[in-house]
């Protein structure tokens, strides 16, 4: 699905600003048709945020159930014969869209997006009405999974299977716009470079009357290096710029389809894998970052442009030059933007909690048979193989993304693990054969009970050694550390990136003999951590868990919110921060000398 952008043959309005919004707190909105009118007893709210933490009230922060947007949208005069499209960028975790009186459209997944050809039901020039219904539910069928418990009192209560805060609401953006009858639906692109030459392939797909195609490839300076009049090619550029970490070049393929116009930012590089190596342009890459959460104060999950710009800073001050979505999908902007930066992604499905191992999850009436009618079926497998369909489908074409991750620390060892995943690892390398498919693995998940392993490219192990296994033994953790990893080099053969270790710490708490909580022994575990990583080959990357302190549910384990972040919730630093930096920095001048000689 292409972003929407503006230029010569489309145009683009943003419907962020204060809606009207009213939790659906008896749940009847849709037999009483609040759409069909204003909504009662309605309130402002920010488009995009969260509404969770917006009004400091209980009720709205645990919500479960429907919460109603509506605002008033006028289509500009000037639109008059245009192709009129309604998009929204997400919506967690479902939507109902109605234009006035008439149901419009329905998406499932709460961080793809979804839109649809408006045309017939609206008038330029005229104001319509915009209503939306978002539903917050998870149950056993969904991506994220859950389940919604009901109370003795008869409050129901989201039970969550993830360690991350259930964040709700209309969380990215929400546009109107055009495009000409006839236009350029889709468009995808691979790349390929190698001792300087440059290949860049192409596909289109285009809808409407037939029309004459022009594509062109345009350098930074605007200068055609390639061209081509058919659907699908390949372009060559010769001495060709790559794109790699930490050196954005970005070529502009810009596509001609009769009176539309659409320019896709490229970068042309090439990855593989070679034994236990991680190739990007013919170099082996190192890993260095985090995984990191959309999460702040108030926003919630809501993309913001500024905080994006800052967490960038922070991870060009600390030296990281990657970063996993964890655990779903990303706003598209992130993405733009690391495709600028030179930041490598790892994208990741919403595919988190398919596990009742984790010692965060009531275990209580939970099915014995995890994967199977009563729990993870055939019906939650659709719904993951759509998320990854659509995760492919938006992300594609983003240099940065080197590899997809379908899943979180699902749980490989019940019956019915395997032919459960078998399918969806397909999938991700059909849609894709160009990226290699992983899944982090659970510490619990030993290499022979990974069913998983043989079929992914990279290894991605989550692993806290010293934290939840041996906590406050750095040197048992150690030994324990490198023996799981040797097990995995020996047994797969394949590279491993090290996706999560770390500690909960405690901001400002200090100790002379460093314990547990501490900001010392977060840096002594992640420091040990290192140690071990240099002395296995098959390593080839670190990403600490997690880049910032993010907001969690309500328990015992956790003290406003997980604390594992090097930096804290509004983005400071811990001590283990200037840590990293020392060793990220000097592996990132090392990894500059290697790829100047390209």
């Amino acid at each position: 699905m292409l972003k929407p952008q503006e230029n010569k043959s489309r145009m683009l309005k943003c419907l962020n600003g204060l809606w009207q919004f009213v939790l659906d707190l008896s749940g009847e909105g849709r037999n009483a048709r609040w759409w069909a009118a204003s909504l009662p007893h309605a309130r402002a709210i920010a488009v995009p945020a969260s509404y969770n933490d917006l009004y400091a009230d209980i009720k709205v922060r645990d919500h479960v159930g429907d919460a109603w947007y509506q605002t008033m949208v006028v289509v500009p005069s000037a639109w008059a014969g245009e192709r009129i499209v309604l998009r929204f960028d997400s919506a967690t975790h479902r939507a109902t869209v109605w234009l006035d009186e008439l149901e419009v459209m329905q998406h499932e997944g709460g961080y793809t997006p979804f839109e649809i050809d408006i045309s017939r039901f609206v008038k330029p020039g005229e104001a319509h009405r915009l209503t939306v219904c978002v539903n917050n539910e998870l149950h056993f069928h969904t991506i994220p999974p859950g389940r919604v418990l009901t109370l003795a009192d008869g409050r129901r209560r989201q039970q969550v299977f993830h360690d991350f805060f259930n964040y709700a609401g209309l969380h990215r953006s929400v546009w109107l716009y055009t495009t000409p009858r006839s236009f350029v639906q889709d468009l995808t692109v691979v790349t390929h470079w190698e001792t300087s030459h440059g290949e860049v392939a192409y596909r289109l797909q285009c809808d409407g009357v037939a029309a004459q195609v022009q594509v062109v490839l345009l350098d930074a300076q605007g200068q055609i290096v390639a061209s081509a009049d058919s659907m699908e090619g390949k372009l060559n550029v010769p001495n060709a710029i790559p794109w790699q970490p930490g050196s954005a070049y970005l070529y502009t393929l810009q596509v001609h389809y009769g009176d539309d116009r659409y320019d896709l930012a490229v970068g042309i590089r090439s990855i593989r894998i070679l034994g236990q190596q991680f190739l990007i342009n013919g170099e082996p890459f190192y890993f260095t970052g985090f995984g990191r959460h959309e999460d702040s104060a108030v926003r919630g999950k809501a993309h913001d442009d500024a905080l994006m710009i800052h967490d960038f800073a922070l991870l060009d001050w600390v030296g990281a030059n990657s970063l996993r979505t964890a655990h779903y999908p990303h706003a598209e902007e992130m993405l733009d933007y690391a495709d600028r930066q030179g930041i490598v992604v790892i994208d990741e499905t919403a595919a988190v909690g398919l596990n009742f191992g984790l010692s965060i999850i009531d275990k209580n009436d939970l099915p014995e048979q995890m994967y199977g009618e009563d729990c993870f079926s055939v019906r939650t497998q659709a719904a993951h193989a759509q998320a990854i369909r659509e995760l492919i489908a938006r992300d594609k074409n983003h240099p940065c993304v080197v590899m997809w991750s379908i899943a979180n620390e699902p749980d490989l060892r019940p019956e019915g693990a395997r032919e459960y995943f078998a399918p969806l690892v397909e999938l991700t390398h059909k849609l894709d054969p160009t990226r290699p498919v992983t899944s982090t693995n659970v510490l619990f998940n030993s290499p022979d009970e990974d069913c998983l392993a043989p079929l992914l490219d990279v290894i991605c192990l989550n692993r806290y050694w010293g934290w939840y296994r041996e906590g406050g033994d750095l040197i048992a953790a150690e030994q324990s550390l490198e023996a799981d990893l040797h097990q995995w080099s020996d047994r797969h053969a394949k590279p491993i990136i090290v996706t999560e270790f770390g500690c909960d710490t405690m901001e400002g708490l200090h100790q002379v003999v460093p314990g547990m909580w501490s900001e010392e022994y977060q840096s002594e575990l992640v420091a040990m951590h290192q140690r071990v990583f240099d002395r296995v080959d098959a390593v080839v990357g670190e990403h600490v868990w997690a880049f910032a302190d993010f907001a969690t549910s309500q328990g015992v384990m956790r003290v406003g919110g997980n604390r594992k972040g090097v930096f804290t919730r509004d983005r400071q630093p811990k001590a283990v921060a200037h840590t990293l930096r020392l060793r990220w920095r000097a592996l990132g001048e090392k990894l500059f000398i290697n790829w100047r000689k390209l």
